[in-house]
C-alpha cells in the first residue's frame, strides 16, 4: 500500500475582529473598496478553519498524522494567537498586513507549514461567513 496518499481534515473555530484598511488611501477610497469591512470601530467574524494534511498512511499507525496532534498544533499556534483578538491591534502578523480572509489563510498556512514534515501537503480553508471562504494554496 505504499504511495497511497490520503487527506485528513481538522476543523476549528475562532472569533476575531478586524478592519480592512489601506493607510495609503483616503477614507473615501477605503470606504468605497472595503465597505462595512472598513468601519473605524472594527467588526467581527466567527471564523471556521479547516486544515487539510495530505500524505502517505504510516503502516505502523494507520495514520497520515495523529489528529489529536494536529488539533493541539492548531490550538497552540493558531487559536491561542487569534481567538478573541482584534487582528489589527492584538497580533504581530497583522500589524502591517491587511487582515483579509485571504491574508489570514496565508498566515495560518505559513505558521502550520513550519511544523509539518516536507512530505506532507497542507491546505487551509477559512470561512469568514457561511457563504464566503478562501483556500490557500489555491
Amino acid at each position: 500500500m505504499s504511495n497511497q496518499r490520503v487527506a485528513v481534515f481538522r476543523k476549528a473555530n475562532f472569533n476575531a475582529a478586524h478592519r480592512l484598511n489601506n493607510p495609503a488611501w483616503t477614507e473615501e477610497e477605503n470606504s468605497r473598496i472595503f465597505g462595512k469591512c472598513n468601519l473605524p470601530n472594527y467588526h467581527g467574524h466567527n471564523y471556521e478553519l479547516i486544515v487539510r494534511v495530505t500524505g502517505e498512511v504510516d503502516p505502523q499507525t494507520g495514520y497520515v498524522v495523529d489528529l489529536k496532534w494536529l488539533n493541539d498544533l492548531i490550538e497552540r499556534y493558531v487559536l491561542e494567537k487569534f481567538d478573541h483578538k482584534n487582528l489589527n491591534l492584538d497580533t504581530e502578523e497583522f500589524k502591517n498586513l491587511n487582515p483579509s480572509a485571504e491574508n489570514i489563510a496565508i498566515v495560518i498556512y505559513n505558521i502550520l507549514r513550519g511544523h509539518l514534515e516536507a512530505t506532507f501537503d497542507l491546505k487551509i480553508r477559512l470561512y469568514e461567513t457561511e457563504r464566503n471562504f478562501v483556500e490557500y494554496p489555491a
